[in-house]
């Protein structure tokens, strides 16, 4: 089977096309014929690394994301699994060879998630990384709901950092799909078109706008939830609009690697500051958030493409190298890897 692989830590071009022997199926695991692969962030950062030129052994398959159709099963899997579409989340995580940026990717069977008929592979790649990112950041709310969907978030108001990208398109998704409120910043005007079109209800341009003044005319008693993109910048703007008993949630460093509090701003409304990496998130969350995000997905509730505020880019397998720079770039939309071409 065809198989990227990088073997030392670096730049895209360290990703290699490779031919690898087909992966023989063990207990607990299946084998899914991977049509998409999504790439995410985390993705090309693990490439990267710590330092550039480090050796990686063994070689490792990139990417956590993914959508296909299970090839094969392992004892102690049902059989009836083989043959249906699937998800994939965390492919990649502690196993070198199991990455969805290859024609086959034998997983645990708790790593595949049902993939209704009606949703493409490509929603499927999308959903891994970002939306199950965007749930944990939803729900660590201290008196919010643990769990999403229609009426968890009702009366609630969530404002979500970032409506263009990726987390943030998921977060207004699953929020409009709890029945939030939702408020999102953006950089400019086209963002705010995408960010509306993900089913934001209000959508500030904190370049031209006071943001505080803005969340707070919309939400006199701040928001409940705050989706964090960019800590370093918006710690302040954070602090100055959360509601008693919220949460500033904050799943990425865009803007800096350090972040400084305003200490009384926090405290005073007992705001909780919860910084969210799904790889080490609790497991009791993990059952709750995948359940969750199937169960939008087989409500239709979430969607991909530009008519979601979400554009696809689209790359064969031959040009992973030029997929994970698109992302590395911060190209706006989503990045896929077209395993099986459509």
């Amino acid at each position: 089977m065809r198989a990227i692989e990088y073997s030392v830590t670096g730049e895209p071009d360290v990703l290699t096309l490779v031919d690898r022997p087909l992966t023989e199926v063990g207990p607990g695991e299946v084998r899914v014929r991977i049509h998409r692969s999504g790439v995410n962030p985390t993705d090309w950062k693990s490439r990267r690394g710590n330092e550039a030129g480090t050796a990686v052994h063994p070689a490792q398959v990139p990417n956590q994301d993914g959508a296909g159709v299970v090839d094969a099963v392992g004892q102690g899997v049902d059989v009836a699994l083989t043959g249906r579409r699937v998800w994939l989340w965390e492919a990649a995580y502690q196993r070198p060879a199991g990455g969805t940026a290859q024609e086959y990717a034998v997983v645990p069977v708790r790593h595949v998630m049902p993939l209704p008929d009606d949703a493409s592979y490509d929603l499927g790649a999308a959903l891994g990384v970002p939306f199950l990112t965007a749930h944990r950041c939803l729900t660590v709310t201290e008196d919010g709901p643990d769990r999403l969907g229609p009426g968890r978030l009702a009366g609630r108001t969530v404002l979500v950092a970032g409506g263009a990208g990726a987390v943030g398109n998921a977060a207004i998704q699953l929020a409009r799909w709890s029945d939030a409120t939702v408020i999102t910043t953006v950089s400019g005007p086209e963002k705010g078109n995408l960010a509306g079109l993900a089913g934001a209800d209000h959508v500030i341009d904190y370049k031209q706008q006071d943001v505080v003044a803005e969340v707070r005319a919309i939400a006199p008693g701040g928001v409940n939830t705050i989706v964090e993109v960019s800590p370093a910048a918006n710690a302040a703007i954070d602090a100055a609009v959360i509601a008693p008993h919220g949460s500033v949630a904050v799943y990425a460093t865009d803007g800096g690697p350090t972040m400084e509090l305003p200490v009384r701003a926090s405290m005073v409304p007992n705001a909780r500051w919860q910084f969210v990496l799904l790889y080490t998130a609790p497991e009791s969350w993990r059952p709750r958030a995948l359940a969750d995000v199937t169960a939008a997905v087989e409500a239709g509730a979430v969607r991909i493409g530009p008519e979601a505020g979400l554009p696809l880019h689209h790359y064969a397998l031959e040009r992973a190298a030029d997929a994970h720079a698109a992302v590395e770039d911060s190209i706006v939309g989503k990045v896929l890897i077209d395993v099986v071409p459509d």
